[in-house]
């Protein structure tokens, strides 16, 4: 299950995002969006290592990221 969806047409490249993982999975990609931005990506791998912070979507001023977490079994 993807754990960070990030919204590439949403995105304006401000890179808060890779400054406020704490894992260091996010870059900006080499690709502009149709805005002309780069936007933030997963880096390869990411998802595995990736704990659901949100921290990531927290620091995003344009909302361009979300975060879901798996529900815990009772």
């Amino acid at each position: 299950m993807t754990k960070v969806v990030i919204d590439e047409h949403r995105c304006k490249g401000c890179a808060l995002c890779t400054l406020g993982c704490p894992q260091g999975l996010l870059r900006l990609s080499r690709t502009l969006n149709r805005a002309g931005f780069f936007p933030a990506e997963m880096i390869p791998g990411g998802e595995e290592k990736c704990t659901s912070c949100a921290l990531c979507a927290q620091m995003c001023p344009d909302l361009a990221i979300c975060v879901f977490r798996r529900k815990k079994s009772a």
